[in-house]
């Protein structure tokens, strides 16, 4: 699969040069395939490529699109277990996980299928007699979508179905890490009969690629999901080319704890949502902000929980939590926990890498962290809880809003006073309270302050793809 991993103008084939980049296992560290990098040349076909593709779907009813749109997802839900496989592979998740991912992705596809046929204009009433005044929705063009290696498939996805649905083309530059998974999402677009130029697939150095890809005149939108950092130079790219862009970044999530709430409910939710893919998760909650009255019962209970999180390889039924995605993440995990316990942090359980094969690191639990340490400030990306005891719910609704990130935000409470309160008063672009309820196809996903801007899902996902035209047309008698 990886020998020809671009995919232009209806062809897969290989680069034009012979540069390329590692794809390792995370579970063993070892190199399991190579990839390819595009050229420049590469990326002049698929720009070519990509306006073509844009004139044919653009002229394609919105009921045609929507059919094709369902015949990949059926694709997609048939080939779910290869997809999990390749992201296990590759990205190291459990394969309860990829699944889980792999599964969910039909469904996005199939939102915005119907979606497409929902992109209303409107008329209005006019001042001027016999003028008819009519607001028009229209493709944006070519959009060039980045995403990243945590979610291959769930982050490209929503990019390639919300630019098709709007009948936009895409060139997509799917994450290096992890390739397969997203070329055998594409596979599916395309063997559903999705005409040529449509979607176009890249590889190769991110920050070249973005660079000309974006500088394009041929490229109308970008949309990117990754750190702030990144997110930041891209963005003034962008707004260079008076672009439109989709921003979904990092964030740093609080998780709160008011004394009335299900401590068990809490405690359960809160594991799931800190572990799963090793915490390698935008939304993940970091901050553990608990109310002093039962500080002390969610700490043990969440350490016990902590302490007994099976870690291991994906492809082992029992694992719960896979390794991290690569050396590097080691080193951030053990400067994180460093940082915390010499500035006063308590360290409850892990801490420490997890042997010498692959790229494992303990779930880990610290607790009376103070606010200075680099946990309570940086995104740690990483299976690294901070719990912190607070004396009411408004200081840890205004703790929560300390930083400049607003992505998500969680809390527990039995009242509906409080949960008002979080409701209100939780700068975030995504509240969930006693549950987990975000990241569905009919929800909107994204993020407010640095944490970026725009939506992915539910009724807006359509908008940043879609502009807006006033046609005013007055008809004219005839003299005479």
């Amino acid at each position: 699969m990886l020998d020809t991993p671009l995919l232009i103008d209806g062809h897969w084939r290989a680069p034009l040069g012979d540069r390329s980049g590692e794809v390792r296992n995370p579970a063993t560290g070892q190199t399991i395939d190579r990839l390819p990098f595009a050229e420049r040349a590469d990326l002049d076909a698929a720009l070519a490529a990509a306006a073509k593709g844009f004139e044919t779907w653009r002229r394609i009813t919105a009921l045609e699109r929507g059919r094709i749109m369902h015949r990949a997802a059926a694709l997609l839900r048939e080939r779910a277990e290869t997809i999990a496989g390749h992201m296990v592979r590759e990205q190291g998740k459990p394969l309860a996980e990829a699944r889980g991912e792999a599964n969910a992705a039909p469904e996005h596809v199939e939102w915005h299928a119907e979606e497409g046929r929902r992109a209303y204009g409107r008329v209005i009433p006019s001042r001027h007699p016999g003028a008819r005044q009519m607001v028009l929705r229209e493709p944006i063009g070519p959009v060039a979508t980045f995403s990243p290696w945590n979610f291959p498939v769930n982050q490209l996805v929503r990019k390639i179905s919300a630019a098709l649905a709007a009948g936009c083309s895409v060139i997509a530059k799917p994450p290096e890490e992890t390739p397969s998974a997203c070329i055998e999402l594409v596979r599916a677009f395309q063997d559903a009969g999705l005409p040529d130029g449509v979607i176009n697939v890249v590889f190769g150095v991110p920050a070249e690629i973005s660079q000309y890809l974006i500088a394009s005149p041929v490229i109308r939108k970008i949309s990117f999901t990754g750190s702030v950092s990144v997110g930041k130079m891209l963005g003034s790219m962008a707004a260079a080319g008076v672009k439109r862009a989709t921003m979904e970044l990092g964030g740093h999530a609080p998780f709160i704890i008011a004394a009335d709430a299900n401590l068990d409910a809490a405690v359960k939710l809160g594991l799931m949502l800190k572990y799963r893919n090793a915490g390698q998760v935008c939304a993940a909650p970091t901050r553990f902000y608990v109310e002093d009255a039962v500080y002390d019962r969610f700490r043990s209970a969440f350490v016990a929980g902590a302490r007994q999180i099976k870690v291991g390889g994906g492809m082992d039924a029992q694992t719960q939590m896979g390794p991290l995605a690569n050396a590097r993440r080691l080193d951030a995990m053990d400067g994180f926990v460093e940082d915390a316990v010499a500035k006063g942090a308590v360290l409850d359980c892990g801490g420490r890498r997890i042997g010498n094969t692959g790229f494992f690191f303990e779930p880990t639990v610290l607790s009376d962290v103070p606010e200075e340490t680099r946990l309570m400030n940086d995104e740690p990306f990483g299976p690294v809880a901070a719990l912190v005891r607070v004396g009411s719910v408004e200081e840890a609704i205004e703790r929560s809003n300390r930083l400049p990130f607003g992505l998500a935000a969680f809390a527990f409470t039995n009242s509906l006073a409080t949960a008002d309160r979080l409701t209100d008063g939780l700068e975030a672009g995504m509240v969930s309270i006693n549950h987990f309820g975000l990241a569905a196809a009919e929800t909107p996903f994204g993020g407010i302050k640095e944490s970026g801007y725009g939506s992915e899902g539910g009724a807006e996902t359509l908008d940043a793809f879609l502009t807006t035209k006033l046609v005013s047309h007055l008809s004219l008698q005839p003299k005479g």
